[in-house]
């Protein structure tokens, strides 16, 4: 289940915004396609970033996947957890799992992304 208070991306992102920051991991669903995570190649702190640009990779046993920007902004924090426990992402990919908060440049790109339903209703299309 996809939580209610995230906006999804089409490559598999979600974003939480707080005032002038963002929180943003992948979905359920994507670390559920990836599989057995082994190793997270996190974003820098004051990078810049653009919507629908790679910020990193993320690698599983079955393969490797870049992690999608669903909005622009700065970096300003990672999660370096995730460094010694890339697995914390299979396991809770909506809470300790999350890979990185921005400083929001530009917060109407938020309500271009999909809301919880719309984003279920694009994985189950997905899947076809």
């Amino acid at each position: 289940m996809n939580p209610d208070d995230l906006r999804y991306h089409k490559e598999h992102t979600w974003v939480k915004a707080t005032g002038k920051k963002a929180t943003i991991g992948i979905t359920d669903y994507a670390q559920e396609a990836l599989g057995d995570i082994v190793y997270i190649d996190l974003p820098e702190v004051d990078m810049d970033i653009e919507p629908n640009s790679e910020i990193g990779e993320i690698e599983s046993t079955k393969a490797t996947s870049s992690i999608i920007s669903p909005i622009s902004g700065r970096v300003i924090e990672v999660n370096e957890d995730l460094s010694e426990s890339p697995e914390t992402i299979n396991e809770d990919p909506y809470g300790k799992g999350w890979i990185a908060i921005i400083e929001i440049d530009d917060a109407s790109e938020i309500d271009d992304l999909m809301d919880s339903s719309e984003y279920a209703k694009y994985v189950e299309e997905e899947a076809k």
